[in-house]
């Protein structure tokens, strides 16, 4: 083939297990940290059904731009030129894409569609041209990808130039296209689909970028919980909600990183199956997570602003559902390791879940404060089954 990079841009087989994630990789992830944010002060603002919908809506949009890219950089290589360059733009893209967020359903909603469009199709049109000529199989893979991606552009586009409520609706299919593409192996009439199976995915390195990932959106907890106490008096209910704010994001991070993440990236890199387990549990799946940890955030924003009063609808659900929703996240990606749900996680659903009825009698600190108790008890009970199996001869 005479069209393409001359230079050998994929990554070649690493002599340490895996390659880590590269410096510009994690530059790169920079514009999703302001993006996160943006989201959740996106729903914070909002906390209706619409607006709930509106910021999972442009949640999806953020993921897929963050996951296709970690996709991409799993089989280039960072550290030449030409990749390195492209990730470079696409952060100046991403940020266009971030600012607009909070105006995306109002007066910012064509800069953020056109740069949203500009990031997905783009970067699959440079991955084509990248390898081309080194693995003409990628290349038609990407060619249905891209397909797939100007065909939601389009919607996207359209959505952008009309009113608010065909908005919505073209928006939402927009997400809902490009979360099927994956699952239907981006097939294309006459390019016919891919199989997860012959997607060589390195998994310890894919392992390794989701869970950063993981990090940044913490992060962004760490970030709101300082920002908001740092505009507060310290009084004693304030000192109280600073403090269950940071403990349930310790105990959200115990959840995931204590043991779990090593875990199962040591599992998906040996795994016989890399495209299937890396489509599964880190495309799909870690949305559920990340979600979940911007609806703590915005709890954890609420409690700190109005630690007291009454626990109306929207504060119960942000309060105990950004917990319950990274709970299940964590054990559906824990559940291949195990072949099941893990018990403790269907412990703390269920205690969250009893906290729904009751939200009533307590004021939004103390159905947060219980809210984390059940984040801990998760975490504990987690870590002392571990520590049994471990004693054991268990995995």
């Amino acid at each position: 083939m005479s069209w393409g990079a001359n230079q050998f841009l994929l990554r070649r087989a690493s002599e340490h297990g895996h390659h880590r994630v590269t410096f510009v990789e994690l530059f790169f992830d920079l514009v999703f940290v302001f993006a996160v944010t943006q989201l959740s002060h996106h729903l914070l603002h909002d906390l209706s059904p619409t607006g709930l919908l509106q910021t999972l809506i442009l949640f999806v949009a953020v993921w897929w731009a963050w996951i296709d890219t970690a996709w991409v950089t799993n089989w280039l290589d960072p550290d030449r030129k030409p990749v390195r360059l492209m990730l470079l733009v696409l952060m100046l893209v991403g940020l266009v894409l971030s600012a607009t967020l909070p105006k995306a359903f109002h007066g910012g909603a064509l800069p953020f569609a056109l740069a949203y469009a500009a990031f997905q199709t783009g970067r699959s049109a440079f991955t084509i041209w990248a390898v081309s000529r080194h693995d003409p199989g990628q290349a038609l893979n990407f060619k249905r990808i891209l397909c797939w991606q100007a065909l939601a552009a389009a919607l996207w586009i359209a959505g952008a130039l009309a009113h608010d409520g065909p908005r919505l609706g073209l928006w939402a299919a927009a997400v809902v296209l490009e979360s099927l593409a994956p699952a239907t192996g981006f097939f294309v009439p006459g390019l016919g689909a891919s199989k997860a199976a012959e997607w060589n995915v390195e998994g310890g390195h894919m392992a390794e970028r989701c869970a950063l990932f993981i990090i940044i959106a913490l992060g962004e907890s760490i970030l709101v919980t300082g920002a908001t106490a740092a505009e507060l008096a310290w009084t004693t209910t304030n000192v109280a909600a600073f403090v269950t704010a940071f403990v349930g994001t310790v105990a959200m991070w115990w959840i995931y990183f204590d043991t779990g993440s090593e875990r199962a990236g040591a599992h998906f890199a040996h795994a016989s199956e890399t495209g299937h387990m890396a489509r599964l549990n880190y495309t799909y799946i870690h949305q559920i997570i990340v979600f979940g940890i911007i609806g703590c955030a915005v709890s954890d924003e609420l409690i700190l602003a109005h630690p007291g009063g009454e626990v109306s609808a929207a504060t119960a659900a942000a309060i105990v559902g950004g917990p319950a929703v990274y709970v299940l996240g964590c054990g559906l990606f824990k559940y291949p390791l195990l072949g099941h749900m893990p018990l403790s996680h269907l412990a703390g659903i269920a205690l969250l879940a009893a906290l729904v009825p009751l939200s009533g009698f307590f004021s939004p600190l103390g159905l947060a404060a219980a809210a984390t108790f059940a984040l801990l008890v998760v975490a504990a009970w987690e870590a002392v089954s571990l520590r049994r199996m471990a004693a054991s001869g268990g995995r």
